[in-house]
């Protein structure tokens, strides 16, 4: 433990005093929001499980499995390009207006395309069709994720007004389920309480970005759109191909069992996913903009804080996924309240890519940082022609069980091939430093 303190002040000497009390400023603000979509989920999930059931809440489970699929579609890997963007023009106002003004235009275009896809899909389609209200209503949060500006805060590295937003949505989910969800006939209020909380959120998002940024908002240009959609678009090709093996698992569940194992394995998938970025995706979503700075002032001092960092992130990994992998237990029985070995066991799996996931976190994010979206874009697209296949085979042989041992293998590929990337990376930036 002392060791991993010394490295965490080394780590801390190696930024200059204003970029280190930005970062942490940032990381306090996301961490608090943490916390509360921590501490939250504990209390909510048991709650929504036991009321619903595991038919109803899977069959919401793969709702909002589905609907993912159109947040990347809107999201067009804008929260990486745009990030980017924002975060190296924010001196010039006029720029970061241009900027706002191309992106909020596709992501609304491509809203409207996407509720067409809907559409589509609920009148052609039987299995869709037959619960098309829940599709309808989980739509609402596409909306709303279209309309919430992260990517906004994250690059003018206010992420503050993120946690304060999304605090706000996550107390008004929780008093909307508590206060209208009593029994299996309400069901349809879960969407329409999530898609509503999301639209609120996102159109608070953009008052903030017009009363305290100064933002406007004027048609770009076609050549603002062009460059918009380019820069996005390996990002874009790399989200997909990252949820073809991440939101598919749950979604090729539902396709391929039924909404009440959908069920069990959305808890642990739950799980899982609260682990994985507490307190994870406050570092990254804080050091981004920060180490993208950096990078373009001095390549190999960002490559070292990288370094340091990611070593940090592999140790605390390392110290508390052991403990909760032998909690596991405890913990389906907490939310699903009984005693299911195939979920426990689903959960174990999916803590161990949890381990790999950590220990690439930062090199995936240097890959975005030095601009090699290609090689990011390679990587993920590799594993996405592996990882579906895979998911699909060890859900047929092994139900719901096999989603989580496919993740596994795909998360340790994905770690694998980053690792040797980035390594070659690292060397020609040590032989050639440019500063």
């Amino acid at each position: 433990m002392r060791a991993l303190i010394r490295l965490i002040q080394k780590t801390y000497r190696m930024v200059d005093p204003s970029e280190g009390s930005k970062v942490l400023g940032n990381v306090k603000s996301l961490s608090g929001l943490q916390v509360i979509t921590y501490i939250l989920p504990v209390v909510i999930l048991p709650y929504l499980f036991r009321i619903l059931g595991p038919d109803k809440f899977g069959l919401i489970c793969f709702a909002q499995a589905f609907v993912q699929y159109f947040m990347i579609l809107t999201d067009y890997g804008f929260s990486v390009s745009a990030t980017k963007e924002i975060s190296l023009c924010l001196d010039d106002h006029q720029r970061v207006c241009e900027v706002y003004a191309s992106v909020m235009t596709i992501k609304i275009i491509l809203a409207f395309i996407s509720m067409l896809i809907l559409c589509a899909v609920l009148y052609f389609i039987p299995k869709f069709r037959y619960d098309w209200m829940v599709y309808a209503l989980s739509f609402g949060a596409v909306i709303g994720n279209t309309l919430f500006p992260t990517w906004f805060f994250q690059g003018s590295e206010s992420m503050k007004y993120t946690a304060k937003l999304n605090i706000i949505g996550e107390f008004a989910y929780a008093f909307g389920i508590f206060l209208f969800i009593h029994d299996p006939n309400d069901f349809l209020l879960v969407p329409t309480i999530t898609s509503g909380t999301m639209l609120l959120t996102g159109v608070l998002g953009q008052y903030i970005l017009f009363r305290r940024f100064r933002l406007s908002f004027q048609l770009p240009h076609s050549k603002d759109l062009q460059r918009a959609l380019k820069t996005g678009w390996n990002v874009f090709i790399s989200v997909v191909a990252i949820n073809a093996y991440t939101t598919t698992r749950i979604f090729a569940v539902g396709l391929l069992t039924n909404n009440s194992l959908t069920g069990f394995y959305s808890i642990a998938e739950k799980i899982a996913n609260t682990v994985q970025t507490f307190p994870l995706y406050s570092f990254t979503q804080a050091i981004f903009p920060r180490l993208t700075h950096i990078f373009h002032k001095n390549k190999e001092r960002a490559l070292h804080i990288m370094e340091h960092v990611q070593l940090i992130t592999v140790i605390i990994s390392l110290i508390s996924l052991p403990v909760i992998f032998i909690f596991t237990p405890w913990l389906i029985r907490l939310v699903c309240g009984g005693e299911y070995p195939a979920a426990i066991l689903s959960l174990r799996f999916l803590l161990v890519s949890v381990f790999f996931i950590s220990a690439n976190a930062f090199r995936v994010q240097f890959l975005l940082v030095c601009g090699k979206t290609d090689l990011y874009s390679k990587i993920h697209i590799t594993m996405a022609l592996i990882g579906v296949p895979l998911i699909i085979i060890f859900i047929h042989y092994f139900s719901y069980v096999g989603a989580a041992m496919a993740t596994c293998i795909i998360e340790g590929g994905v770690f694998t091939l980053t690792y040797f990337t980035v390594q070659k990376i690292s060397h020609f930036i040590k032989l050639k430093p440019l500063l």
